[in-house]
């Protein structure tokens, strides 16, 4: 049976990135949100206090910690703020397939940057014509000898502007469709790789995301990650690790939601008492708390099983996002009609979190494609 109590150290872990939120982040959060900007003060906060370096193996400058380690920090910081949440969790997104495929050489040249510092690296998987189905991928590398040509674009590739590096997916083999996608390690700065459209998003407006576009781009042999054809196997791999952690931020801004809701009606007064007395309310956040623990424990158990590398854990991992993010939008709206109108103006936090919900449904996935993934396994 695969136990998911905390430790000791992940229970201080816990309480060290939740004070942090709250002391360091909090004061930054409308101001990220209204700017739009990468907070790099608080990317420079967590490189201090061994956030971003905490997933990767000793060996390589990281802090070797578990998928359950990172969900913890996720939770912690989307309690507060989503986006900051998204920062570690989109870096670890990018450095994953590198974790999975890559040979030592690779490993002790990128995931030592990665887990350093040195550089930020980006998920380069979505196109114009490829979100869901990913065997509509366009970008095509062609095999030149000693190196590979590239040409193509990424589409909605979070942090791709101060990047550099990407985990790129692209078709080798265009007749053989999933099959026929390959993987590398790319490096933003060389010769071709240009910057995009910038997009202008509802929510989680601190993590820019860009088109990268490619024009006559040359990887080197050496930078191919696993095999040709293994592209897709690689990305779905990385998928099955990091969707908990996605779950794990659904988690935390809903009960940062319902914690803000509850304050709230205690001190709302209505007919002459607060709001937090009527039987009404009370049933709402009672069916709020309700789900976030199950879908906590449903994080929890995913990590765990990812972390112990058990069959089961695609299924559970699919489980826990799609679970998670959809009690994160249900908790949000729920939370800013406890508050009535006030939920709805942006001098409360709630209608942020309810904009920033809504991406989790959708990214590293749809919740439908969860639902595609969770039944494969079912009937496997």
């Amino acid at each position: 049976m695969t136990q998911y109590d905390l430790t000791e150290e992940q229970k201080m872990l816990q309480e060290m990135v939740r004070r942090l939120a709250e002391e360091k982040i909090k004061p930054h959060v409308e101001k990220i949100d209204r700017e739009g900007i990468f907070p790099e003060e608080i990317f420079d906060l967590f490189v201090k206090q061994g956030i971003i370096s905490l997933p990767y193996p000793e060996e390589y400058g990281g802090g070797s910690g578990t998928i359950l380690d990172a969900c913890i920090v996720a939770e912690q910081l989307a309690m507060v703020d989503g986006n900051s949440a998204m920062i570690a969790a989109s870096h670890e997104l990018g450095a994953t397939p590198i974790l999975i495929a890559g040979n030592e050489q690779q490993k002790q040249k990128y995931i030592s940057m990665v887990a350093n510092s040195e550089s930020y690296i980006c998920f380069g998987l979505t196109e114009p014509d490829a979100g869901s189905d990913a065997a509509g991928i366009k970008t095509k590398a062609v095999d030149m000898g000693d190196y590979y040509l590239v040409n193509g674009t990424k589409r909605f590739i979070t942090f791709a502007e101060r990047s550099g590096l990407m985990t790129l997916f692209a078709t080798t083999d265009a007749t053989k469709g999933l099959k026929g996608i390959t993987a590398f390690i790319l490096e933003m700065d060389w010769e071709g790789v240009s910057i995009g459209k910038h997009e202008d998003k509802m929510g989680f407006r601190g993590n820019m995301s860009s088109e990268v576009i490619f024009e006559d781009v040359k990887i080197p042999k050496e930078n191919l990650l696993g095999k040709e054809g293994e592209g897709f196997k690689i990305a779905m791999k990385t998928l099955d690790k990091t969707r908990p952690i996605v779950g794990a931020i659904g988690v935390g801004m809903a009960q940062g939601a319902l914690d803000y809701a509850i304050e709230y009606s205690k001190q709302r007064v209505q007919f002459g008492k607060p709001i937090a007395h009527f039987q009404g309310l009370q049933f709402m956040m009672a069916d709020m708390a309700m789900k976030i623990e199950a879908a906590r424990q449903l994080v929890y158990k995913g990590a765990c099983l990812s972390d112990a590398g058990d069959p089961r854990a695609g299924a559970v991992g699919a489980m826990a996002k799609c679970f998670g993010t959809d009690v994160c939008m249900s908790v949000c709206v729920d939370a800013i009609q406890i508050l009535g109108g006030s939920g709805y103006m942006k001098e409360y936090p709630l209608e942020k979190k309810m904009r920033d919900a809504k991406l989790l449904q959708i990214v590293e996935g749809t919740n439908q494609i969860q639902r595609v993934v969770i039944a494969s396994h079912l009937l496997a």
